[in-house]
């Protein structure tokens, strides 16, 4: 697959690159997608959620009546959890939701994320790029040459570019990201995936 190439000004600079078939022309595989998108985001899950049982609730463990004989049902202390104030059953825990996923299930899932993005006609290639220095209007001016203002993006580098990553970093619609960080959430949690021509090599040998 070939795609055009255009400079910052959104203007076509007449070269082409090639996307590597074996990349972005897979027939994707929606479990594997399914799966690391999954850990994905439980990987980003704190997992510091902790509600307060029946022996940590603060009060009395007094019995409130006897056992036998009141005519009502049995009943322990005011901490039981049937109680208005008492303490929770079975409540949640700290507990880390990580999980573990094989190194080519990722590899296929990030794969078949490139090649729907290919189909759907969302993958823009521009030169490669910089800015003297930090201004979100110059990377405001960028996405309105491209016609992306106000869509969702993901601008993907070869290298870390600091200047367009602190440019780009007021703008809630903006991600910037290196080619070798790139992943499947990432990639499909977008509306445009913007490739510069040096991130292309990367990609195409993943």
């Amino acid at each position: 697959m070939e795609l055009a190439v255009y400079n910052i000004n959104g203007q076509d600079t007449g070269k082409k690159v090639t996307l590597n078939d074996e990349v972005f022309a897979i027939e994707p595989n929606e479990h594997a997608v399914y799966l690391d998108v999954k850990q994905y985001l439980a990987n980003q899950r704190q997992g510091t959620h902790k509600s307060k049982e029946r022996s940590e609730v603060s009060g009395s463990t007094r019995k409130l009546h006897k056992q036998k004989g009141g005519g009502g049902s049995r009943i322990g202390d005011i901490n039981s959890p049937v109680l208005v104030g008492g303490g929770r059953v079975f409540g949640p825990r700290p507990r880390d939701y990580r999980f573990k996923l094989n190194k080519k299930v990722k590899q296929l899932a990030r794969k078949s994320a490139l090649s729907y993005k290919a189909m759907d006609n969302e993958i823009i290639v521009v030169e490669d790029f910089t800015f003297e220095a930090p201004k979100t209007k110059d990377f405001v001016n960028f996405t309105k040459n491209l016609k992306l203002e106000g869509k969702k993006l993901l601008l993907v580098f070869a290298s870390q570019n600091k200047n367009v990553y602190l440019s780009a970093r007021n703008v809630q619609t903006a991600n910037i990201m290196t080619a070798q960080d790139l992943n499947t959430y990432k990639v499909l949690d977008n509306k445009a995936l913007v490739l510069t021509e040096s991130s292309v090599d990367v990609i195409n040998n993943f």
